[in-house]
């Protein structure tokens, strides 16, 4: 999967600038940056829900910005901001994407049992707390089986149990040759990744994350 000079602008400002990079099945790539940087830009963009200004998002000769079927079986989009229905229990939210036997099934073994959504099914969304609601919509994201995951700062607020969920689920996704794009402020996180790259002022850097935290900040 390749992304190739990226273009995005709001009105006179440019967010992205010629966004170039590839993810390898298997692979887990850490977009690191500022809050307002691009990182959300870039992900919504890649997953439709804004259009590029230019540039091709390529999955082997295909170019995903001019093939939405194609482009939505491929990829699940776990966005920051909570995108559930917040009057529908966790079973109906579900429902949504998955037809009734599939969703039995994913929960009694699948990814929504290994998400432990099965805790929580009956509950409504607007009594879930961060960590429910985050694990739900990635559990939403991943209906169709995609093989690329876009997510947008995966585990942020989260306590440490949810965010050892998510990241299991994310090391087994990889296991499977599974590609993620993620946008990330979290140290843990920045574990999951083989590459990292830095997005400041519209421009896309590879940076090779040591574990120095302190000079990752100084780069930010």
């Amino acid at each position: 999967m390749k992304i190739v000079n990226l273009k995005k602008s709001y009105q006179n400002k440019i967010v992205l600038k010629d966004i170039t990079l590839s993810i390898e099945a298997g692979e887990c790539v850490g977009i690191l940056g500022s809050n307002g940087s691009g990182k959300s830009t870039l992900l919504s963009t890649l997953a439709g829900v804004q259009k590029a200004d230019g540039g091709t998002f390529l999955w082997e000769d295909t170019d995903l910005f001019h093939n939405e079927a194609l482009r939505t079986s491929l990829i699940g989009y776990v966005p920051q901001g909570n995108p559930l229905l917040e009057e529908l229990t966790a079973w109906d939210n579900l429902r949504l994407w998955y037809d009734k036997a599939a969703l039995n099934r994913e929960l009694d073994e699948g990814v929504l049992a290994m998400l432990g959504i099965t805790e929580f099914i009956k509950v409504p969304v607007r009594k879930m707390s961060g960590g429910m609601k985050k694990r739900l919509s990635i559990g939403c994201a991943v209906s169709g089986s995609p093989k690329v995951l876009l997510m947008d700062e995966a585990t942020a607020a989260l306590d440490l149990v949810c965010k050892e969920r998510i990241y299991n689920y994310l090391r087994e996704f990889k296991a499977k040759g599974g590609r993620i794009l993620l946008a990330t402020h979290d140290v843990q996180e920045l574990a999951l990744c083989d590459k990292w790259y830095i997005l400041k002022e519209g421009v896309l850097q590879p940076y090779q994350y040591d574990g120095n935290v302190s000079r990752l900040v100084g780069r930010l």
